[in-house]
């Protein structure tokens, strides 16, 4: 089941399987290493929601929450 990549608590992770994202959004998430397949974990969730720190090929970076509910993950249970 897909879920979107805001909706994982800090400490979890998951696989990314799909971008909706579009056009020079979706390229620049591309480019961040935000792919089909690739894993993600939440780091941290700043103390009002927003934005989200994920780690995703060996870094980190922060994102929107409306940029996360682009983003479906399949949830990997450690």
């Amino acid at each position: 089941m897909s879920i979107t990549l805001k909706d994982l608590k800090p400490g979890e992770r998951g696989r990314i399987v799909r971008l909706d994202h579009r056009g020079t959004l979706g390229q620049r998430m591309a480019d961040m290493g935000l792919i089909r397949g690739s894993l993600v974990e939440v780091k941290r969730i700043a103390p009002l929601g927003d934005p989200m720190e994920v780690q995703v090929r060996g870094y980190r970076l922060s994102l929107r929450k409306a940029e996360a509910a682009g983003v479906l993950v399949e949830r990997i249970e450690a």
